[in-house]
């Protein structure tokens, strides 16, 4: 199966996703590249970057980025957004993107709630988790969304009505090297230094958790791709 996979900065790709059998994963990459006819295609895979979906004048390659989504969303492909990803699916549908009351970067503790359990992506997850986060905004998805899952301060996973999209906050699609990457350079990131992130902890911390975190994630999108080839 053919999955369109939206990547918009180089070290935010795929990761782990794409070490996942089954699936052929068509890159675009959205902030160089012209945007893809959506034409044969399987699913698709939103990824996330330290972009705001609001910011079209520092980012105005968001504006294709947003009609592609739109479009997958209306020839109802299935798609799941990750972060970033996550933001566009509740712009395109005709919801918001709003800043978090704080930033959450780092490890955060995620809790199913609402309809979870009968969630063909989420049900399969612990009641609660420690999650990889890296974000300053949150998706407000319309009226009618599925929420799935809560962390203290924002949503984290919801589903839109009556269709085969899923948006998650957290990065469960984020290899070693990508966290690895991002924590390295966290002085990038107004945000993360207003903070006072300790990234030798962080660090540490990604060691301790991210084999776990990772296997989390493989089984995550495996369903996303059954739950998709069942729809084709």
């Amino acid at each position: 199966m053919r999955v369109l996979t939206i990547i918009h900065q180089d070290d935010a790709g795929p990761g782990v996703f794409a070490a996942v059998p089954g699936a052929e994963l068509v890159r675009w990459n959205a902030d160089r590249e012209p945007a893809p006819a959506v034409d044969g295609l399987d699913a698709a895979l939103i990824l996330g970057a330290a972009a705001n979906v609001e910011d079209t004048e520092a980012n105005p390659w968001m504006v294709d980025d947003l009609r592609v989504v739109a479009e997958l969303l209306e020839r109802g492909v299935p798609t799941l957004g990750v972060c970033l990803g996550a933001q566009l699916v509740a712009k395109a549908a005709g919801g918001a993107v709003e800043r978090a009351s704080e930033p959450e970067i780092g490890w955060y503790e995620v809790a199913l709630e609402g309809e979870a359990a009968n969630d063909p992506l989420v049900g399969a997850l612990p009641e609660r988790f420690m999650s990889f986060q890296w974000h300053s905004y949150v998706a407000a998805p319309p009226a009618g969304s599925v929420t799935l899952a809560r962390s203290e301060h924002c949503l984290q996973a919801f589903r839109l009505d009556g269709a085969p999209v899923w948006g998650i906050q957290f990065h469960a699609e984020v290899s070693a090297a990508d966290a690895t990457s991002w924590t390295w350079h966290y002085d990038h990131d107004p945000d993360a230094v207003a903070m006072g992130l300790d990234a030798e902890a962080l660090r540490a911390e990604n060691d301790r958790r991210m084999a776990g975190w990772n296997e989390l994630g493989r089984g995550l999108f495996a369903r996303f791709l059954a739950h998709s080839r069942q729809r084709a």
